[in-house]
């Protein structure tokens, strides 16, 4: 089974949402993107980072949040991960997980990862880990993502890529 152009035309649903509260200790909300042209969610800033890198990204053509839950038997334990991302790309699809670098080697991350990546490759897909980026290619990302935007745009100058 694979993942279409087509299927990015379609809404896919968050497996999950969160709920926001105060004095909640990550930071989480909704980014609008220009490549689904909708909001998308994210838990923490370092998701929402990730989201603006999957945004400038030219090959990304959709970005699903929390989009399946994954079940497997590890050592006689039921094992449940929800991956952050899931990125249709022109080169096939993309399970992303976000997870910052000092977390990587939390006993509970590292156990998970693995099954995780062998379950999302064994369907012919990729899958990635995703830690924090440079932070001077971080802030440009996220300077030029505000303008992406088609309404600061000359719709003539679209049509005329597009052509």
């Amino acid at each position: 089974m694979g993942v279409h152009d087509s299927a990015v035309d379609r809404v896919a649903p968050p497996w999950w949402t969160f709920r926001w509260r105060m004095g909640q200790k990550h930071y989480s909300g909704t980014y609008w993107s220009a490549t689904v042209g909708d909001l998308v969610i994210y838990e923490s800033r370092l998701e929402l980072a990730r989201l603006l890198f999957a945004d400038f990204d030219a090959s990304v053509r959709g970005v699903v949040a929390q989009p399946f839950l994954l079940k497997k038997v590890v050592e006689g334990k039921v094992g449940k991960h929800i991956p952050d991302y899931f990125l249709v790309t022109e080169d096939g699809p993309i399970v992303v997980d976000v997870k910052p670098r000092r977390r990587l080697d939390d006993p509970v991350v590292d156990s998970t990862f693995p099954w995780t990546r062998r379950a999302v490759e064994e369907r012919g897909w990729r899958y990635e880990v995703w830690s924090e980026p440079p932070p001077a290619e971080l802030e440009n990302i996220r300077f030029l993502a505000g303008f992406r935007r088609e309404l600061l745009l000359d719709p003539e100058l679209l049509r005329m890529r597009l052509a």
